[in-house]
């Protein structure tokens, strides 16, 4: 394998465990590699177990592993739940430069001013994204590198977690052998992946859902204005599916996956499954039908709770309408009930990736797109350094260019 440089992410959700292997290649990302593992401890997107989390994380990294053929030593970490918060900041420095040039040391400046606010003990920075430079009063400015100006100014979000979610997360994939080279809000990078500029310009709606949890993200003016998580998800349907058919939630899941159709009307009453029911040695007979009667109505109930926390807000009327993605939107019939319930434009957003061409790799794969996204506007992914074609054990850690520039950026938010 002639590679440039090797990313990994890892997206710990409450069904699964994601290890998505990217290839940076002259600035390509190629997925070259995905592991997939059962997410044991972890409840609504939250960890509940520390040590199933951490074999969990082992396993999907081992998968990861055997499939590429390489040891995987540095991962970066998708972080999400309701204890993420964000927070407008203003950064100011004065241009260093005897020529008035703006450089990077300067932009690296102004943003540690920005990092300069009062926090709440329990509280810690994730990570600082700006949304626009000012030079010398000049607003709008996406890229000030290479301007003149005395005086510089950052207009910036920062985003801040809860310290026990974040060291808990930490903590795991630590223990599974691992180190974190940084740590990104997965509906930040999912939104980088999945949304146009136009769409994060005009306002659009990012509804990511899971299997425990739905991240609402809403993008205004090219930036991440909110973010929330609601404790619903494609869980819900799975234990309805086991109450509604008296059947063991293992073999409901199985159900869903293989037979579930969100609109009834959809649904083929000759499309015939039995199910083992609970308490009985005889299996029981049902179609598709009947088990759309079951899905449909909370997959309302669903799409109606999203559109009230929207509105909770103070976002229901954006001009980018609503963008889905996770792992439940896969479902036949889901984009028709989102579209009667939000009562506005949705579509769904699929990685055009080979082999992650599922909702449910979105974030994994948008984690490897904001790390390249970010150093290739730093100037360094451009220049990838090279390393052997040997698929050897070690070959993650034989890498020094980009994982090395991700620690040094990622560190002081760890």
């Amino acid at each position: 394998m002639s590679s440039n440089d090797i990313i990994v992410s890892l997206d710990i959700g409450t069904s699964k465990v994601r290890a998505i292997i990217g290839e940076i290649s002259n600035g390509t990302i190629n997925i070259i590699g995905v592991g997939s593992a059962d997410s044991e401890g972890i409840r609504k997107g939250a960890i509940v177990d520390i040590d199933q989390t951490v074999q969990s994380i082992r396993n999907a990294i081992d998968h990861a592993e055997r499939m590429v053929g390489i040891q995987i030593s540095e991962v970066a970490v998708g972080i999400s739940g309701n204890h993420i918060a964000l927070q407008s900041s203003h950064g100011v420095v004065a241009v260093s430069n005897e020529d008035r040039e703006i450089g990077d040391e300067d932009i690296d400046r102004v943003i540690q001013a920005a990092r300069v606010i009062a926090l709440p003990p329990e509280r810690e920075i994730i990570g600082i994204v700006p949304k626009q430079y000012v030079v010398d009063g000049l607003e709008g400015i996406h890229d000030p590198r290479g301007m003149i100006g005395v005086r510089l100014e950052v207009e910036a979000t920062i985003i801040t977690g809860a310290k026990t979610a974040i060291h808990n997360l930490l903590r795991c994939v630590e223990k599974a052998g691992l180190k974190v080279t940084g740590l990104i809000l997965m509906s930040l990078a999912s939104g980088q992946l999945c949304l146009s500029r136009d769409e994060k310009t005009m306002g659009t709606v990012l509804v990511d859902i899971g299997a425990g949890a739905t991240t609402i993200a809403v993008f205004e003016q090219g930036s991440l204005v909110a973010t929330s998580t609601l404790p619903i998800g494609g869980e819900y349907i799975t234990n309805d599916i086991s109450i509604g058919l008296r059947t063991h939630t293992e073999y409901a899941e199985k159900i869903k996956l293989k037979y579930g159709c969100a609109v009834i009307a959809d649904a083929a009453a000759d499309q015939l499954f039995k199910v083992n029911r609970l308490g009985s040695n005889v299996d029981k007979e049902f179609s598709q039908v009947d088990l759309s009667n079951i899905i449909e109505p909370r997959v309302q109930e669903i799409f109606e709770l999203i559109r009230e926390e929207v509105k909770r807000l103070g976002y229901d009327e954006t001009a980018g309408g609503y963008v889905l993605t996770g792992g439940t939107v896969s479902m036949p019939g889901m984009l028709t009930i989102a579209q009667e319930e939000l009562a506005t434009s949705v579509r769904i957003a699929v990685p055009d990736f080979i082999g992650v061409r599922d909702p449910a790799f979105t974030s994994g794969v948008g984690i490897i797109h904001f790390v390249v996204r970010f150093m290739r506007a730093k100037g360094s992914a451009s220049t990838p350094k090279k390393v052997s074609n040997n698929r050897s054990a070690t070959a993650v850690k034989t890498k020094p260019g980009l994982m090395e520039r991700m620690k040094n950026y990622f560190s002081e938010f760890i």
